[in-house]
């Protein structure tokens, strides 16, 4: 499977929605539900320019599967937020998010001169764990009752890497 990462245009709206609002996809995620096309097209419309931020689509041998990005991307504080989802059923646990990821974190490290990205995910989503763990993500702390989203409370964990550990984890 080739996968590459491109920037998030317009017509990625409908499979946002799409992928979002799928139970399966959103129990981790913390989004007002259900996304709607419309709130999403005005979230593109602000986004789309920001100088902070990278939204992406995961493309699997040429087919919208996913998207990640960095947020918060601070270049005072060499730093950014990592995230990732990989929508479509037929492209989870096949690398997809792996090989993704891999990419946006080089682009971080190399193109802009990140020194470190971080991400949250919840104590009990294991699989994405596991995932950054092998992109060389450290656990860094426990942040206890940490979102509210969907009338429950949760507990996340933030993760970080740097550069070198990321090499190193290639």
């Amino acid at each position: 499977m080739i996968v590459t990462v491109r920037p998030f245009r317009e017509s990625d709206i409908p499979d946002k929605v799409r992928w979002i609002n799928d139970p399966a996809n959103h129990r981790y995620l913390h989004y007002e539900l259900p996304l709607t096309v419309e709130g999403t097209r005005q979230w593109y419309y602000r986004a789309k320019n920001a100088s902070d931020r990278f939204d992406g689509v995961i493309l699997a041998d040429g087919v919208s599967c996913g998207v990640i990005g960095l947020l918060r991307i601070d270049a005072e504080k060499s730093d950014a937020e990592f995230y990732v989802t990989v929508g479509e059923a037929a492209y989870r646990r096949r690398g997809a998010a792996l090989a993704a990821s891999r990419l946006v974190l080089r682009y971080a490290f190399r193109e802009l001169g990140l020194s470190r990205v971080y991400l949250f995910t919840e104590t009990g989503n294991l699989p994405a764990q596991h995932l950054f763990e092998k992109l060389g993500f450290v656990r860094e702390r426990l942040l206890a009752n940490d979102v509210f989203v969907n009338g429950r409370s949760a507990d996340r964990y933030q993760y970080g890497v740097t550069d070198k550990a990321f090499r190193e984890s290639l």
